[in-house]
């Protein structure tokens, strides 16, 4: 009889290893999910280059066209404040897979959109689609990474929207100058893309072990780690002057290319954001040879000197002008935004860390959504130049503001230092 125990002991062990489902390598799941947060982002800015198609084709005004861009950034703040840490209850995979699904039916609803009612509600959509995903996605890709490199994690996930939201514009903006159908292609695309990034994540590992309190996580509010507070309030200004910025190239950029400077090309439009993002997205490369804060001084003083050469740009009816200060201005959108998200995420702990993320994507998408949306308002009465004029003019002294402040917070050093799991 005691001889019986181990082989019972082996078919027990046998039974519970057939029983557990099969899943990816952590090895391969961290790059397909900063695959699947880049892509969240390229659709994000898809819709950009062709509002003003749209617009002409539907006739509708440009303060409408900037509701149905700050719509999305809405629609996601909302879900993030009722999602967004409950991936730290439920686990990230449930979570992102919704998200996906969710994603696949917007990029479905742009495709059957004929007037502005119908590409609102798809905004709506994709903005909560976002949102769920967002702070999941983010923890996601942060854990997800080898246990040396957590620091490659956080760059992806600050890296990955910039990168995405160049790439969506760019590819959008060449589908309307040499193809005949680019609404059909790349939504089409991109609804295939979220449809086979929902199966694949089907296979995913779990970065987090499940608690309780799932319910009450759906009750809307923001928890920044107490240890990651101080860092949070000075970066204010670098969220709402990066995410303000990145609102007014999306919303209004291919009108001031129109409008203003007289170009009337689906890819000049594309490469407004993707010189903005483009850029962005390197320069936390450049920028990661130095220790924190400097990248975040460097990101903001590039922001400050762009932003006066877009004003100097429009004055003087300079494209080339314009171009120039939108890549010293993603110089420092990428840099600051990367460097002060790569400070952050270390201060939190895995049960913290869906929520501090959630925290900044709020904070970021107000900025977003609610300037942008009050500029469209504001053509109307006052023109597209001068509201434009305005916006910028604007940003330059929240620029200059925080530039000075983490310029205070380096020569009076009392940062935090990062927390252990």
């Amino acid at each position: 009889m005691p001889s019986s125990c181990p082989e019972l002991a082996a078919a027990t062990a046998g039974v519970a290893a057939r029983s557990k489902p099969w899943r990816l390598p952590v090895a391969v799941g961290f790059p397909l999910l900063a695959t699947v947060l880049f892509a969240f982002f390229f659709a994000a800015a898809a819709p950009s280059p062709l509002f003003v198609v749209f617009q002409h084709a539907w006739g509708f005004s440009s303060s409408m066209l900037t509701v149905a861009f700050a719509i999305y950034a809405i629609a996601l703040l909302i879900s993030l404040l009722v999602a967004g840490s409950l991936s730290d209850h439920v686990g990230r995979r449930p979570v992102v897979l919704g998200a996906l699904v969710l994603q696949a039916v917007a990029m479905g609803l742009f495709l059957l959109a004929h007037d502005i009612g119908g590409l609102i509600v798809a905004r709506v959509v994709q903005g909560v689609a976002t949102g769920v995903a967002s702070g999941a996605l983010s923890a996601a890709v942060v854990e997800a990474a080898p246990a040396s490199r957590k620091r490659l994690g956080a760059l992806i996930t600050s890296v990955s929207p910039l990168a995405g939201l160049a790439a969506g514009a760019l590819l959008t903006g060449m589908a309307i100058r040499f193809t005949g159908y680019p609404v059909a292609l790349v939504f089409g695309v991109l609804a295939v893309v979220f449809a086979l990034g929902a199966a694949v994540v089907l296979w995913m590992p779990e970065t987090v072990t499940q608690r309780a309190g799932a319910l009450a996580s759906l009750v809307p509010r923001i928890s920044i780690p107490q240890q990651a507070r101080a860092e949070f309030v000075r970066g204010l200004p670098v969220f709402i002057v990066v995410w303000a910025m990145g609102g007014l190239y999306l919303s209004l950029a291919p009108s001031l290319m129109l409008h203003v400077f007289g170009i009337d090309s689906g890819v000049v439009n594309g490469l407004t954001v993707a010189v903005l993002s483009g850029v962005g997205a390197v320069a936390p490369t450049l920028l990661g040879r130095f220790a924190a804060p400097r990248p975040t001084i460097i990101g903001m003083a590039s922001i400050t000197v762009g932003v006066g050469l877009l004003l100097a740009s429009l004055h003087t009816r300079s494209v080339a002008l314009f171009f120039v200060g939108t890549a010293v201005v993603g110089m420092g959108f990428g840099g600051a935004f990367s460097a002060l998200v790569q400070t952050l995420a270390p201060l939190a702990r895995s049960h913290e860390r869906g929520e501090l993320f959630a925290a900044i994507f709020v904070v970021s998408y107000l900025a977003f959504s609610l300037p942008a949306m009050l500029a469209g308002f504001l053509v109307a009465p006052l023109g597209l130049l001068a509201t434009a004029e305005g916006y910028a003019a604007v940003l330059l002294l929240i620029a200059a503001f925080g530039t000075w402040s983490q310029w205070a917070a380096l020569r009076r050093p009392t940062r935090s230092l990062p927390v252990s799991e």
